[in-house]
């Protein structure tokens, strides 16, 4: 069985991943720059409701290079996802080049003890995906989330069934980016993958500019429809 993690940043979507029965939560806020941090009272909430849940640890959009009080800010958040009694962390660090940051992802998962770690998609942006999959391996890592370096995972089916084949059952290849009900068994197939993530967003969902935008609020987030979660957790279960 294929095991499904679904993407969010609200409370609804929260409860649409728990009604279609996926497996995991990655809590985030702002999809729309590729996910933050999510509030204290979001992983309380997840943590309260018995919700499987990893939280997104990224303190600002941009880049993954931080400085010292952004580091502080990160060590906090993984403090607070640990008091909750979330299931792991999301997170990642680069250096100028691009490469991991090895130092400073040490002293981070050195802060998080019992919690589970996946290597957020800073992994797509580094020069050389092999050297990085090792580092991720060497540094304690359980998964890393991927796209396989490119804007979609069937576009990066290639190099997702590569880093799966490197792997070779020492860390989970996530795979990630624009996976649904009608094209998570190709995926399977071309990758072998084992996870999958996934927003399972409404496509229904107007995200048209509102009143809100003419202040500066924003659209809509992204919400999860609980019977696309449910399409594809069906889907997949049905996958081996």
């Amino acid at each position: 069985m294929i095991s499904v993690e679904i993407c969010l940043e609200t409370v609804q979507s929260l409860r649409a991943a728990n009604a279609g029965l996926a497996d995991r939560v990655e809590l985030c806020s702002a999809l729309d720059v590729g996910g933050l941090t999510p509030s204290a009272g979001m992983m309380r909430f997840a943590a309260e409701n018995g919700i499987v849940a990893r939280a997104l640890i990224r303190p600002r959009a941009g880049l993954f290079r931080y400085d010292d009080d952004e580091i502080a800010v990160i060590q906090n958040d993984i403090a607070a996802v640990r008091d909750f009694g979330l299931s792991g962390v999301v997170i990642g660090a680069a250096l100028a080049d691009g490469r991991l940051d090895r130092d400073l992802l040490a002293r981070l998962l050195d802060r998080c003890g019992g919690l589970g770690r996946t290597l957020h998609r800073v992994f797509d942006l580094v020069p050389d995906p092999f050297e990085a999959l090792e580092t991720a391996i060497e540094l304690g890592f359980d998964r890393i989330l991927t796209s396989g370096q490119a804007p979609t995972a069937a576009e990066g089916a290639g190099l997702l069934g590569k880093l799966v084949a490197a792997a070779d059952g020492r860390i989970i290849i996530l795979a990630a980016c624009e996976i649904d009900a009608d094209n998570v068994a190709d995926l399977v197939r071309a990758t072998a993958v084992q996870e999958v993530h996934a927003t399972c967003s409404d496509p229904s969902a107007a995200r048209a500019p509102g009143e809100g935008d003419r202040f500066g609020f924003g659209h809509a987030p992204i919400s999860a429809d609980p019977a696309a979660v449910a399409r594809l957790v069906t889907v997949a279960k049905r996958l081996t």
